[in-house]
């Protein structure tokens, strides 16, 4: 069986989960605690496992895979229905356009490498970290939701009629704009497709409330 190395609150493990739970891939989850001890992610065996010191990884017969994005390709050409990049290649660019925005341009400028950064070298405070946290999340997802047509409200999916990378990517930025109470009045079409699909029965399960290393905060 395939394992996971996946921490509950990381917005990389958190795409992987729900593409496994849609491809319905079977998976043994090991917890990595991102803070505890000072990151288990810097452990030997952790690093041995892979050298960035990040999560997710997915450890197959073949070896050891990282970068969310990349082992989510390897499942989609290993594991092909259900789809999460349709056929139509215009199309497909504007998925892959929607996802790399959020895993490319907002997320590693609030990775947690970098508010740790910002505390120890720039001395900034909570206040501040927690600024600088929601400014990019509102700044990046208001651009997104020009990506969206208005009728994707309507669909509970940013593009075509079933999820694919696009929603695998948005639902745990929306979950970190929720944690940081971000201002989200400017985005309505990702909120409606963020609600959508927090019903879906697959990315409940990819949820950070359901993963077996769960902590209240």
């Amino acid at each position: 069986m395939m394992r996971l190395y996946s921490y509950f609150r990381s917005s990389a493990a958190y795409r992987l989960r729900i593409a496994l739970a849609l491809k319905g891939v079977s998976f043994e989850t090991v917890p990595v605690h991102l803070l505890r001890n000072g990151g288990e992610q810097f452990s030997e065996a952790y690093r041995r496992l892979n050298p960035q010191c990040l999560v997710p990884v997915l450890e197959i017969a073949e070896g050891a895979l990282g970068q969310s994005l990349a082992i989510i390709e390897w499942l989609e050409e290993s594991y092909p229905e259900p789809p999460l990049l349709p056929k139509d290649r215009f199309l497909r660019a504007r998925i892959r356009r929607f996802a790399l925005a959020i895993a490319c341009d907002i997320h590693p400028l609030n990775n947690l490498r970098v508010l740790k950064k910002l505390r120890a070298d720039l001395g900034a405070d909570d206040g501040k970290v927690n600024a600088w946290y929601r400014h990019w999340v509102e700044e990046g997802p208001g651009a997104l939701e020009q990506m969206v047509a208005p009728e994707a409200a309507d669909r509970g999916v940013c593009f075509g009629e079933m999820p694919s990378l696009a929603d695998i990517c948005l639902v745990p930025q929306m979950a970190n704009a929720r944690r940081y109470a971000c201002d989200t009045t400017a985005m309505p079409r990702l909120v409606a497709i963020d609600a959508a699909l927090r019903e879906c029965p697959a990315f409940q399960a990819a949820a950070p409330e359901a993963q077996p290393d769960f902590e209240r905060s």
